[in-house]
């Protein structure tokens, strides 16, 4: 079978049972070898899913605030070893010890700041739900509360790109809408990539993991596979124009859109130095240790590195970079074979870290 036949069979296999609807783009030396839209945008209002379709983006925002910061880095308007108290004098938060703790800028970029999902306090949004004030507030809330540990001794997801969110705007002297757009955004024609969408007529319904897949409400809350924690969504946050400007999940856009710019790490030229898109894509953590299920994986700048293909199980040659979006995305830069693949569905959890995630780079490497 081709890679063509394999990634159809096993999108066939997930739709209508654990995938609702979902664009599927691979890029091999740049070029498309594989495009296609399937299931529905809406089920209950019986569209078909497009390719132009928009998707709330969570965390697949994050990458997107990296590269624009990776851009700053090229021109000589920041430092990956710059404090973050040079941008933001009033982010100061504490290590658990009770000193202030010194966050610079390649701790948020690689997650190692201390910053995590774990101590957000309710004051404050990572972006999916919560609480709406302006990002200037949701960051003061944030530095109130001490860091799970202290910057450079641990790895961590979290609030480190809404932080670096808030950076880029102060260097730029703008909201961080147009910080990126600016950087990114603008120069890559990325249309659709937005704190707000472009056309509410192609924005897909999102659905949320069942047998079939249970179609949002506002707010909808799911527990994780534990039954011990839940993430609450918030479908309607990505039309509130008052919601602060996530940096780690905050945005909408296309599968056209993601693709413009994780292609930028994968060889188009033009946006970022060729000794910066090495960087990024680099262990940038070392030998911290991760979580269990992030066994086999490092973390660069934009998303987490293979290391150990077999503690990983998964079949991309070491070197590769992964990672995904909560409302249903995950994607893949893959420098050795030159190939970028990009996975946007309306189904949480299984889009990002599914089986379905699973199933797909299986065709694609088998």
């Amino acid at each position: 079978m081709s890679i063509v036949e394999r990634v159809n069979a096993a999108v066939d296999a997930a739709l209508g049972q654990r995938i609702v609807g979902c664009v599927i783009l691979i890029n091999k030396d740049g070029e498309e070898i594989y495009a296609r839209a399937a299931g529905l945008a809406d089920r209950e209002a019986n569209v078909p899913m497009q390719r132009d379709a928009i998707f709330r983006l969570a965390s697949v925002t994050k990458p997107i605030v990296a590269t624009a910061v990776l851009r700053l880095l090229d021109q000589g308007l920041i430092g990956l070893n710059d404090r973050v108290t040079r941008y933001l004098p009033w982010f100061t938060p504490a290590n658990p010890d009770g000193s202030v703790a010194d966050i610079r800028i390649h701790h948020l970029l690689s997650h190692s700041s201390g910053l995590t999902y774990g101590n957000l306090p309710a004051d404050a949004s990572g972006g999916l739900s919560g609480i709406v004030n302006s990002l200037t507030e949701t960051l003061q809330n944030i530095a109130k509360v001490p860091l799970a540990f202290a910057p450079g001794t641990g790895w961590d997801y979290g609030t480190s790109i809404d932080v670096l969110g808030g950076v880029l705007a102060a260097i730029n002297g703008s909201s961080v809408e147009d910080a990126i757009g600016r950087y990114v955004t603008g120069p890559l024609d990325m249309k659709d990539a937005h704190f707000y969408v472009t056309d509410p007529a192609r924005l897909a319904t999102p659905y949320a993991d069942g047998t079939p897949p249970v179609r949002m409400g506002e707010p909808h809350g799911i527990w994780d596979a534990a039954g011990t924690t839940v993430t609450t969504f918030s479908p309607a946050r990505i039309f509130n124009l008052a919601a602060p400007q996530n940096g780690g999940a905050g945005m909408a856009g296309t599968a056209d859109d993601v693709m413009k710019m994780l292609e930028v790490y994968n060889g188009r030229p033009g946006l970022l130095a060729p000794e910066t898109v090495a960087t990024a894509l680099a262990n940038q953590i070392g030998n911290l240790p991760r979580r269990e299920q992030d066994a086999g994986k490092r973390f660069g700048f934009i998303g987490a590195v293979l290391e150990d293909k077999q503690a990983a199980k998964n079949p991309a040659p070491a070197g590769t970079v992964d990672w995904g979006g909560a409302w249903g995305h995950n994607w893949v830069v893959d420098p050795v074979n030159r190939m970028t693949i990009v996975v946007c569905t309306n189904t949480t959890f299984e889009g990002c870290n599914g089986p379905f995630r699973d199933d797909i780079l299986r065709a694609v490497y088998a």
